[in-house]
């Protein structure tokens, strides 16, 4: 079967010529309200994405995804191997959140909030104005033959999408390894961290690769959220969409001519400009309806807009709209879909929240030594023991001790009487328990440990004790 000649867009993608080949997209510079609104948004969230990793509250970093040692803050609220759970429905709140806020308001969160965008369209995209020009110019520059301007200015640009990718890659590993660690690296010089500088020149060797090449193939080829949002968008998903109704009426687009009623006539009000084309970051036409590469960024919005009122006709023929309100005449209704998912969001929440409450700033755990039998220790029964106390907070603790409390003995450190454990820190090491038999009531018992700082109670922990068969 033939496909219809106005489906042969979903045949291609604007990265890729008729060879095969990679064909950069150059996009006009975006004017307009949406696009001043999103620069202030922007520039907010850089200096939050810069600042994020050197902030502290309570002595803890605001931001920090320490995958090599599964640590991690959100908020300065510290994750660590032992709350792998509460890491895990916090990530799961976020995706479901996502959804929800895809299926109301569709990809609207990669052209406002994704970092990716934000850098390649509020960082490198503005570079590259400044030293090419707008869209014309480039597709001038393109085109030149390799002479002392041409090579200027590509050299220019590259040098500085080089440095700016190095900036981005030391912020990424301050997330990384802290910004403590980053900061104590630089001090110390790369001689001493080589292994790191090559990691660190692999990150920018990457966000290089990205920015000046890649770019918005991130979003149409390799992001798998624009994938997911195929099967979340529904009618009544609020996008930015072109109104055909009123673009096309019943003889389609046409070229804009001021002597001609236009009302009269038949035609649609979208005089066919293809502005709003050569403004697409991702080279979409908007006007073939929802697509997978679009973004949401409404750059299409400010340029119609601004042709619009040009030429007197009604802003809005590209706004935010849902398929049911361009055809039906529907407004935004919160569907039972999105109360689904909203009642889900809301009870994960619910959920992360009594473990919070639930959550101890230490943590203790006292295992048996694997493969050590019980000993005769004179009248008692004796078991060794591995103990670790894990610091979640920023104090020191210095006089760490333990106390057994079911049933009656005694717990003797191997080494000094008393732990320290530093801020964020964690205390390892060995310790035998010994119970007099006639405490005993079989073969295995579970007891209570208490972890004192000084005589401050700081956690209880449970541990297994094991005797001989018979103790009477």
């Amino acid at each position: 079967m033939n496909k219809l000649p106005e489906e042969s867009f979903r045949d291609t993608i604007g990265t890729i010529n008729k060879e095969g080949k990679r064909a950069f997209i150059l996009p006009k510079k975006p004017k307009g309200p949406f696009y001043d609104k999103r620069k202030l948004l922007s520039y907010f969230l850089l200096i939050f994405l810069v600042s994020a990793p050197f902030i502290k509250i309570n002595g803890h970093q605001f931001l920090m995804f320490n995958v090599l040692e599964r640590r991690f803050n959100i908020f300065s609220f510290p994750f660590w191997p032992q709350d792998f759970h509460l890491f895990v429905v916090s990530m799961i709140i976020g995706v479901v959140g996502l959804a929800l806020f895809t299926v109301a308001f569709g990809r609207i969160f990669c052209g406002w909030f994704c970092p990716q965008t934000i850098f390649m369209e509020m960082v490198f995209r503005r570079i590259e104005y400044w030293i090419d020009g707008d869209r014309g110019a480039q597709i001038r520059l393109q085109k030149q033959e390799w002479n002392a301007e041409k090579i200027r200015k590509r050299v220019t640009k590259w040098i500085i999408f080089f440095i700016f990718s190095f900036l981005i890659a030391n912020v990424f590993l301050a997330y990384l390894v802290s910004s403590d660690r980053l900061l104590l690296m630089i001090k110390e010089g790369p001689a001493l961290h080589t292994s790191t500088l090559i990691a660190l020149l692999i990150f920018t060797a990457v966000f290089y690769f990205i920015f000046a090449w890649f770019r918005e193939q991130v979003c149409i080829i390799a992001c798998p959220y624009g994938r997911m949002q195929g099967v979340l968008l529904d009618n009544k998903s609020i996008n930015v969409a072109y109104d055909y109704v009123r673009g096309e009426k019943e003889l389609g687009r046409a070229k804009f001519n001021k002597q001609e009623d236009r009302a009269s006539t038949g035609k649609g009000d979208c005089i066919d400009c293809k502005l709003c084309v050569h403004v697409c970051p991702t080279g979409i036409d908007i006007r073939n309806g929802t697509q997978l590469e679009c973004i949401n960024c409404t750059a299409c919005i400010d340029e119609c807009d601004t042709i619009m009122e040009s030429v007197g006709l009604p802003k809005g023929l590209i706004r935010y709209a849902s398929e049911n309100e361009i055809v039906k005449k529907e407004k935004f209704v919160f569907t039972t879909r999105m109360k689904g998912y909203a009642a889900v969001l809301v009870i994960l929440i619910g959920v992360l929240i009594g473990m919070l409450f639930l959550r101890n700033d230490v943590e203790a755990t006292v295992l048996r030594l694997p493969g050590q039998l019980f000993q005769h220790k004179g009248e008692n029964i004796s078991n060794v023991y591995t103990y670790k106390i894990v610091n979640k907070t920023t104090k020191q603790f210095d006089e760490v001790t333990f106390k057994l409390i079911e049933p009656k003995g005694k717990i003797i450190l191997v080494g000094k009487p008393k732990v320290k454990v530093k801020p964020d820190g964690i205390a390892k090491g060995t310790l035998f328990i010994e119970i007099n038999p006639a405490y005993l009531e079989g073969d295995k018992i579970k007891i209570k440990i208490e972890v004192y700082d000084g005589e401050n109670l700081i956690e209880t922990t449970t541990t297994n004790f094991m005797g001989p068969r018979s103790f009477n």
